[in-house]
């Protein structure tokens, strides 16, 4: 019999990890800067906008280690677990999807203040839902590839297409331990061809245009811990191997705009009950984290 509560069933915060503000005064020290702002919609991210603190890293970081253990009581509330994703057998990508449904910290990073307004503000002041989160985990000297690729390319079941991913490290991010990379301004190419996440790095490349391949220039995006980086859902985005003595731990949160709608009959995620296409999404699985006034 599992025991392990099911924390989708939670939409606020269950632990002391932070603190909810009540007053629109309070939710001001959270606010990003209009130099922020249109930084993301001119290059499609920005970043370095600090969520955590570093006692608030140690606590996700021990959260980390428990739950991606297989053996892990709450592992059938996954929605994916990728031990290792990598398509090369010397290297190692850890990815899963769903686990703030079993990890007390993981869940409530969904509903961490700093986290909550930043989504608003680059939302375009929208009321904003919850989509679903991912864990990346590169370990020391042979940590994989994450594959040039656009978030909404894989998103195409949900519409319209008002998303948002912000990605936050529990480690320093740096070149060497295969920080992740943005195409600046690559937002505005329009929708493109979904390669394997975890497969050749360059496998994008063959459906861009001359142009496009002109303009493309990794800039790498190094953090701090309990840093983050909010990208558009069309931002050509990537990260290198991890062959550094360090590891490079990061957990991402996606987000929409309230109104988006199923654009198909099938699973949205896996094991989650289905919304026919046309329908609201909302429920339980895609909670509102912040109404706008």
């Amino acid at each position: 019999m599992n025991t392990v509560r099911d924390l989708a069933d939670k939409h606020r915060l269950v632990s002391k990890m932070f603190s909810w503000p009540t007053s629109k005064e309070e939710w001001e020290q959270y606010r990003l800067s209009e130099d922020q702002i249109t930084q993301f919609h001119e290059l499609g991210y920005v970043s370095n906008i600090k969520l955590l603190n570093d006692e608030q890293v140690a606590i996700l970081r021990n959260e980390l280690d428990e739950i991606n253990d297989p053996k892990h009581p709450g592992h059938h509330l996954f929605y994916e677990f990728h031990s290792n994703e990598s398509e090369d057998p010397n290297t190692v990508l850890f990815h899963s999807l769903g686990h703030w449904r079993l990890s007390p910290g993981f869940h409530d990073v969904i509903w961490n203040p700093a986290f909550v307004m930043a989504a608003h503000q680059l939302l375009e002041n929208k009321s904003v839902r919850f989509w679903h989160d991912q864990l990346f985990c590169k370990p020391a000297k042979h940590g994989g590839v994450v594959a040039w690729h656009q978030d909404y390319s894989y998103w195409t079941r949900t519409i319209a297409m008002q998303h948002l991913t912000c990605w936050t490290g529990l480690d320093d991010a740096s070149v060497e331990n295969g920080c992740l990379h943005y195409i600046p301004k690559s937002h505005k190419w329009g929708l493109l061809n979904a390669p394997e996440l975890a497969g050749d790095m360059n496998g994008l490349m063959k459906s861009l245009t001359e142009a496009q391949k002109a303009e493309f220039k990794p800039e790498p995006i190094e953090m701090k811990k309990g840093y983050a980086t909010f990208h558009h859902p069309l931002m050509v985005h990537g990260s290198y191997e991890n062959k550094s003595e360090m590891s490079r731990r990061a957990f991402v949160l996606n987000v929409f705009a309230d109104g988006t709608i199923s654009n198909t009959d099938d699973e949205l995620l896996q094991n989650v009950p289905k919304i026919g296409k046309g329908r609201k999404m909302e429920g339980k699985f895609f909670p509102l984290i912040y109404e706008k006034e």
